[in-house]
């Protein structure tokens, strides 16, 4: 079993995700980041065990490749074992917001039910299977910050606009399981915080068909945001709490 810290980023293949598993690895009090992904890591092969590398390698990418089914996700936290209560950042990256079939709605009748259901199944339902799997490898001693990247227009108070029904819900439908399951890991899993990260709107393939509009001084860099979103987690306060925040660390409202 190793005594190392470790960090474990979720959903690790997108470009934010790349940028915060970077600055993860650049941390000092982290000597191990393990990424999961659907996909290959870029550049290398998978580690399917980190049981197996975790005893010699310092500050180390272990990635595993997984389905986003729950029995796959189980596998995947029996072999977060060896890191026990010792995993000190958890950043669960998973969302989408378009793809070659579906496309954020601008009136009522946009509205489809399959579109609906893959938002939420890779928006709300994925992030929140991941923590009711990993209460107990979290369970421990060491303080552990644990942030699942939302989005402002998952904001009920904050809609203005109207549209974008499935993104907009699924966020946050994903704040309120994230409130819900923080109350009760106050109880059972006390030496974790959790957090709702808006990023605001990162250069990332997720944003790129909607980035005309974005002021220059609005539209943010990858390594910007991982930098925002680690200081955040550095400072937070182990309070029992769910905390909606956005990349400069101001609370947004539910």
């Amino acid at each position: 079993m190793t005594d190392s810290n470790a960090a474990l980023v979720l959903g690790a293949s997108g470009g934010l995700a790349q940028a915060i598993i970077a600055e993860l690895s650049a941390d000092p009090e982290i000597e191990t980041v393990i990424a999961v992904s659907r996909k290959p890591a870029p550049g290398s092969a998978s580690v399917p065990d980190p049981a197996a590398n975790a005893a010699s390698t310092t500050n180390a990418l272990m990635w595993i490749e997984t389905e986003y089914a729950e029995p796959a996700m189980a596998a995947v936290v029996e072999q977060l074992q060896p890191f026990a209560g010792r995993i000190t950042r958890v950043v669960i990256c998973h969302g989408i917001l378009h793809s070659d079939t579906l496309w954020p709605e601008k009136r009522l009748e946009d509205i489809n039910a399959d579109s609906l259901q893959t938002v939420f199944q890779a928006n709300t339902v994925v992030p929140v299977l991941w923590l009711k799997l990993l209460h107990r490898v979290l369970k421990g001693q060491q303080r552990c910050v644990v942030a699942a990247l939302s989005a402002r227009v998952g904001s009920i108070g904050d809609n203005h606009l109207g549209g974008w029904y499935a993104y907009r819900s699924s966020k946050a439908s994903l704040n309120m399981l994230l409130r819900t399951l923080a109350i009760e890991y106050a109880r059972r899993v006390k030496n974790v915080k959790m957090i709702s990260f808006h990023p605001g709107t990162t250069d990332t393939a997720l944003s790129k068909p909607f980035q005309a509009s974005v002021p220059a001084d609005k539209l943010f860099t990858p390594e910007f945001v991982a930098e925002r979103l680690c200081g955040i987690m550095t400072d937070a306060e182990i309070d029992g709490q769910l905390s909606y925040l956005d990349w400069d660390n101001k609370a947004i409202a539910w």
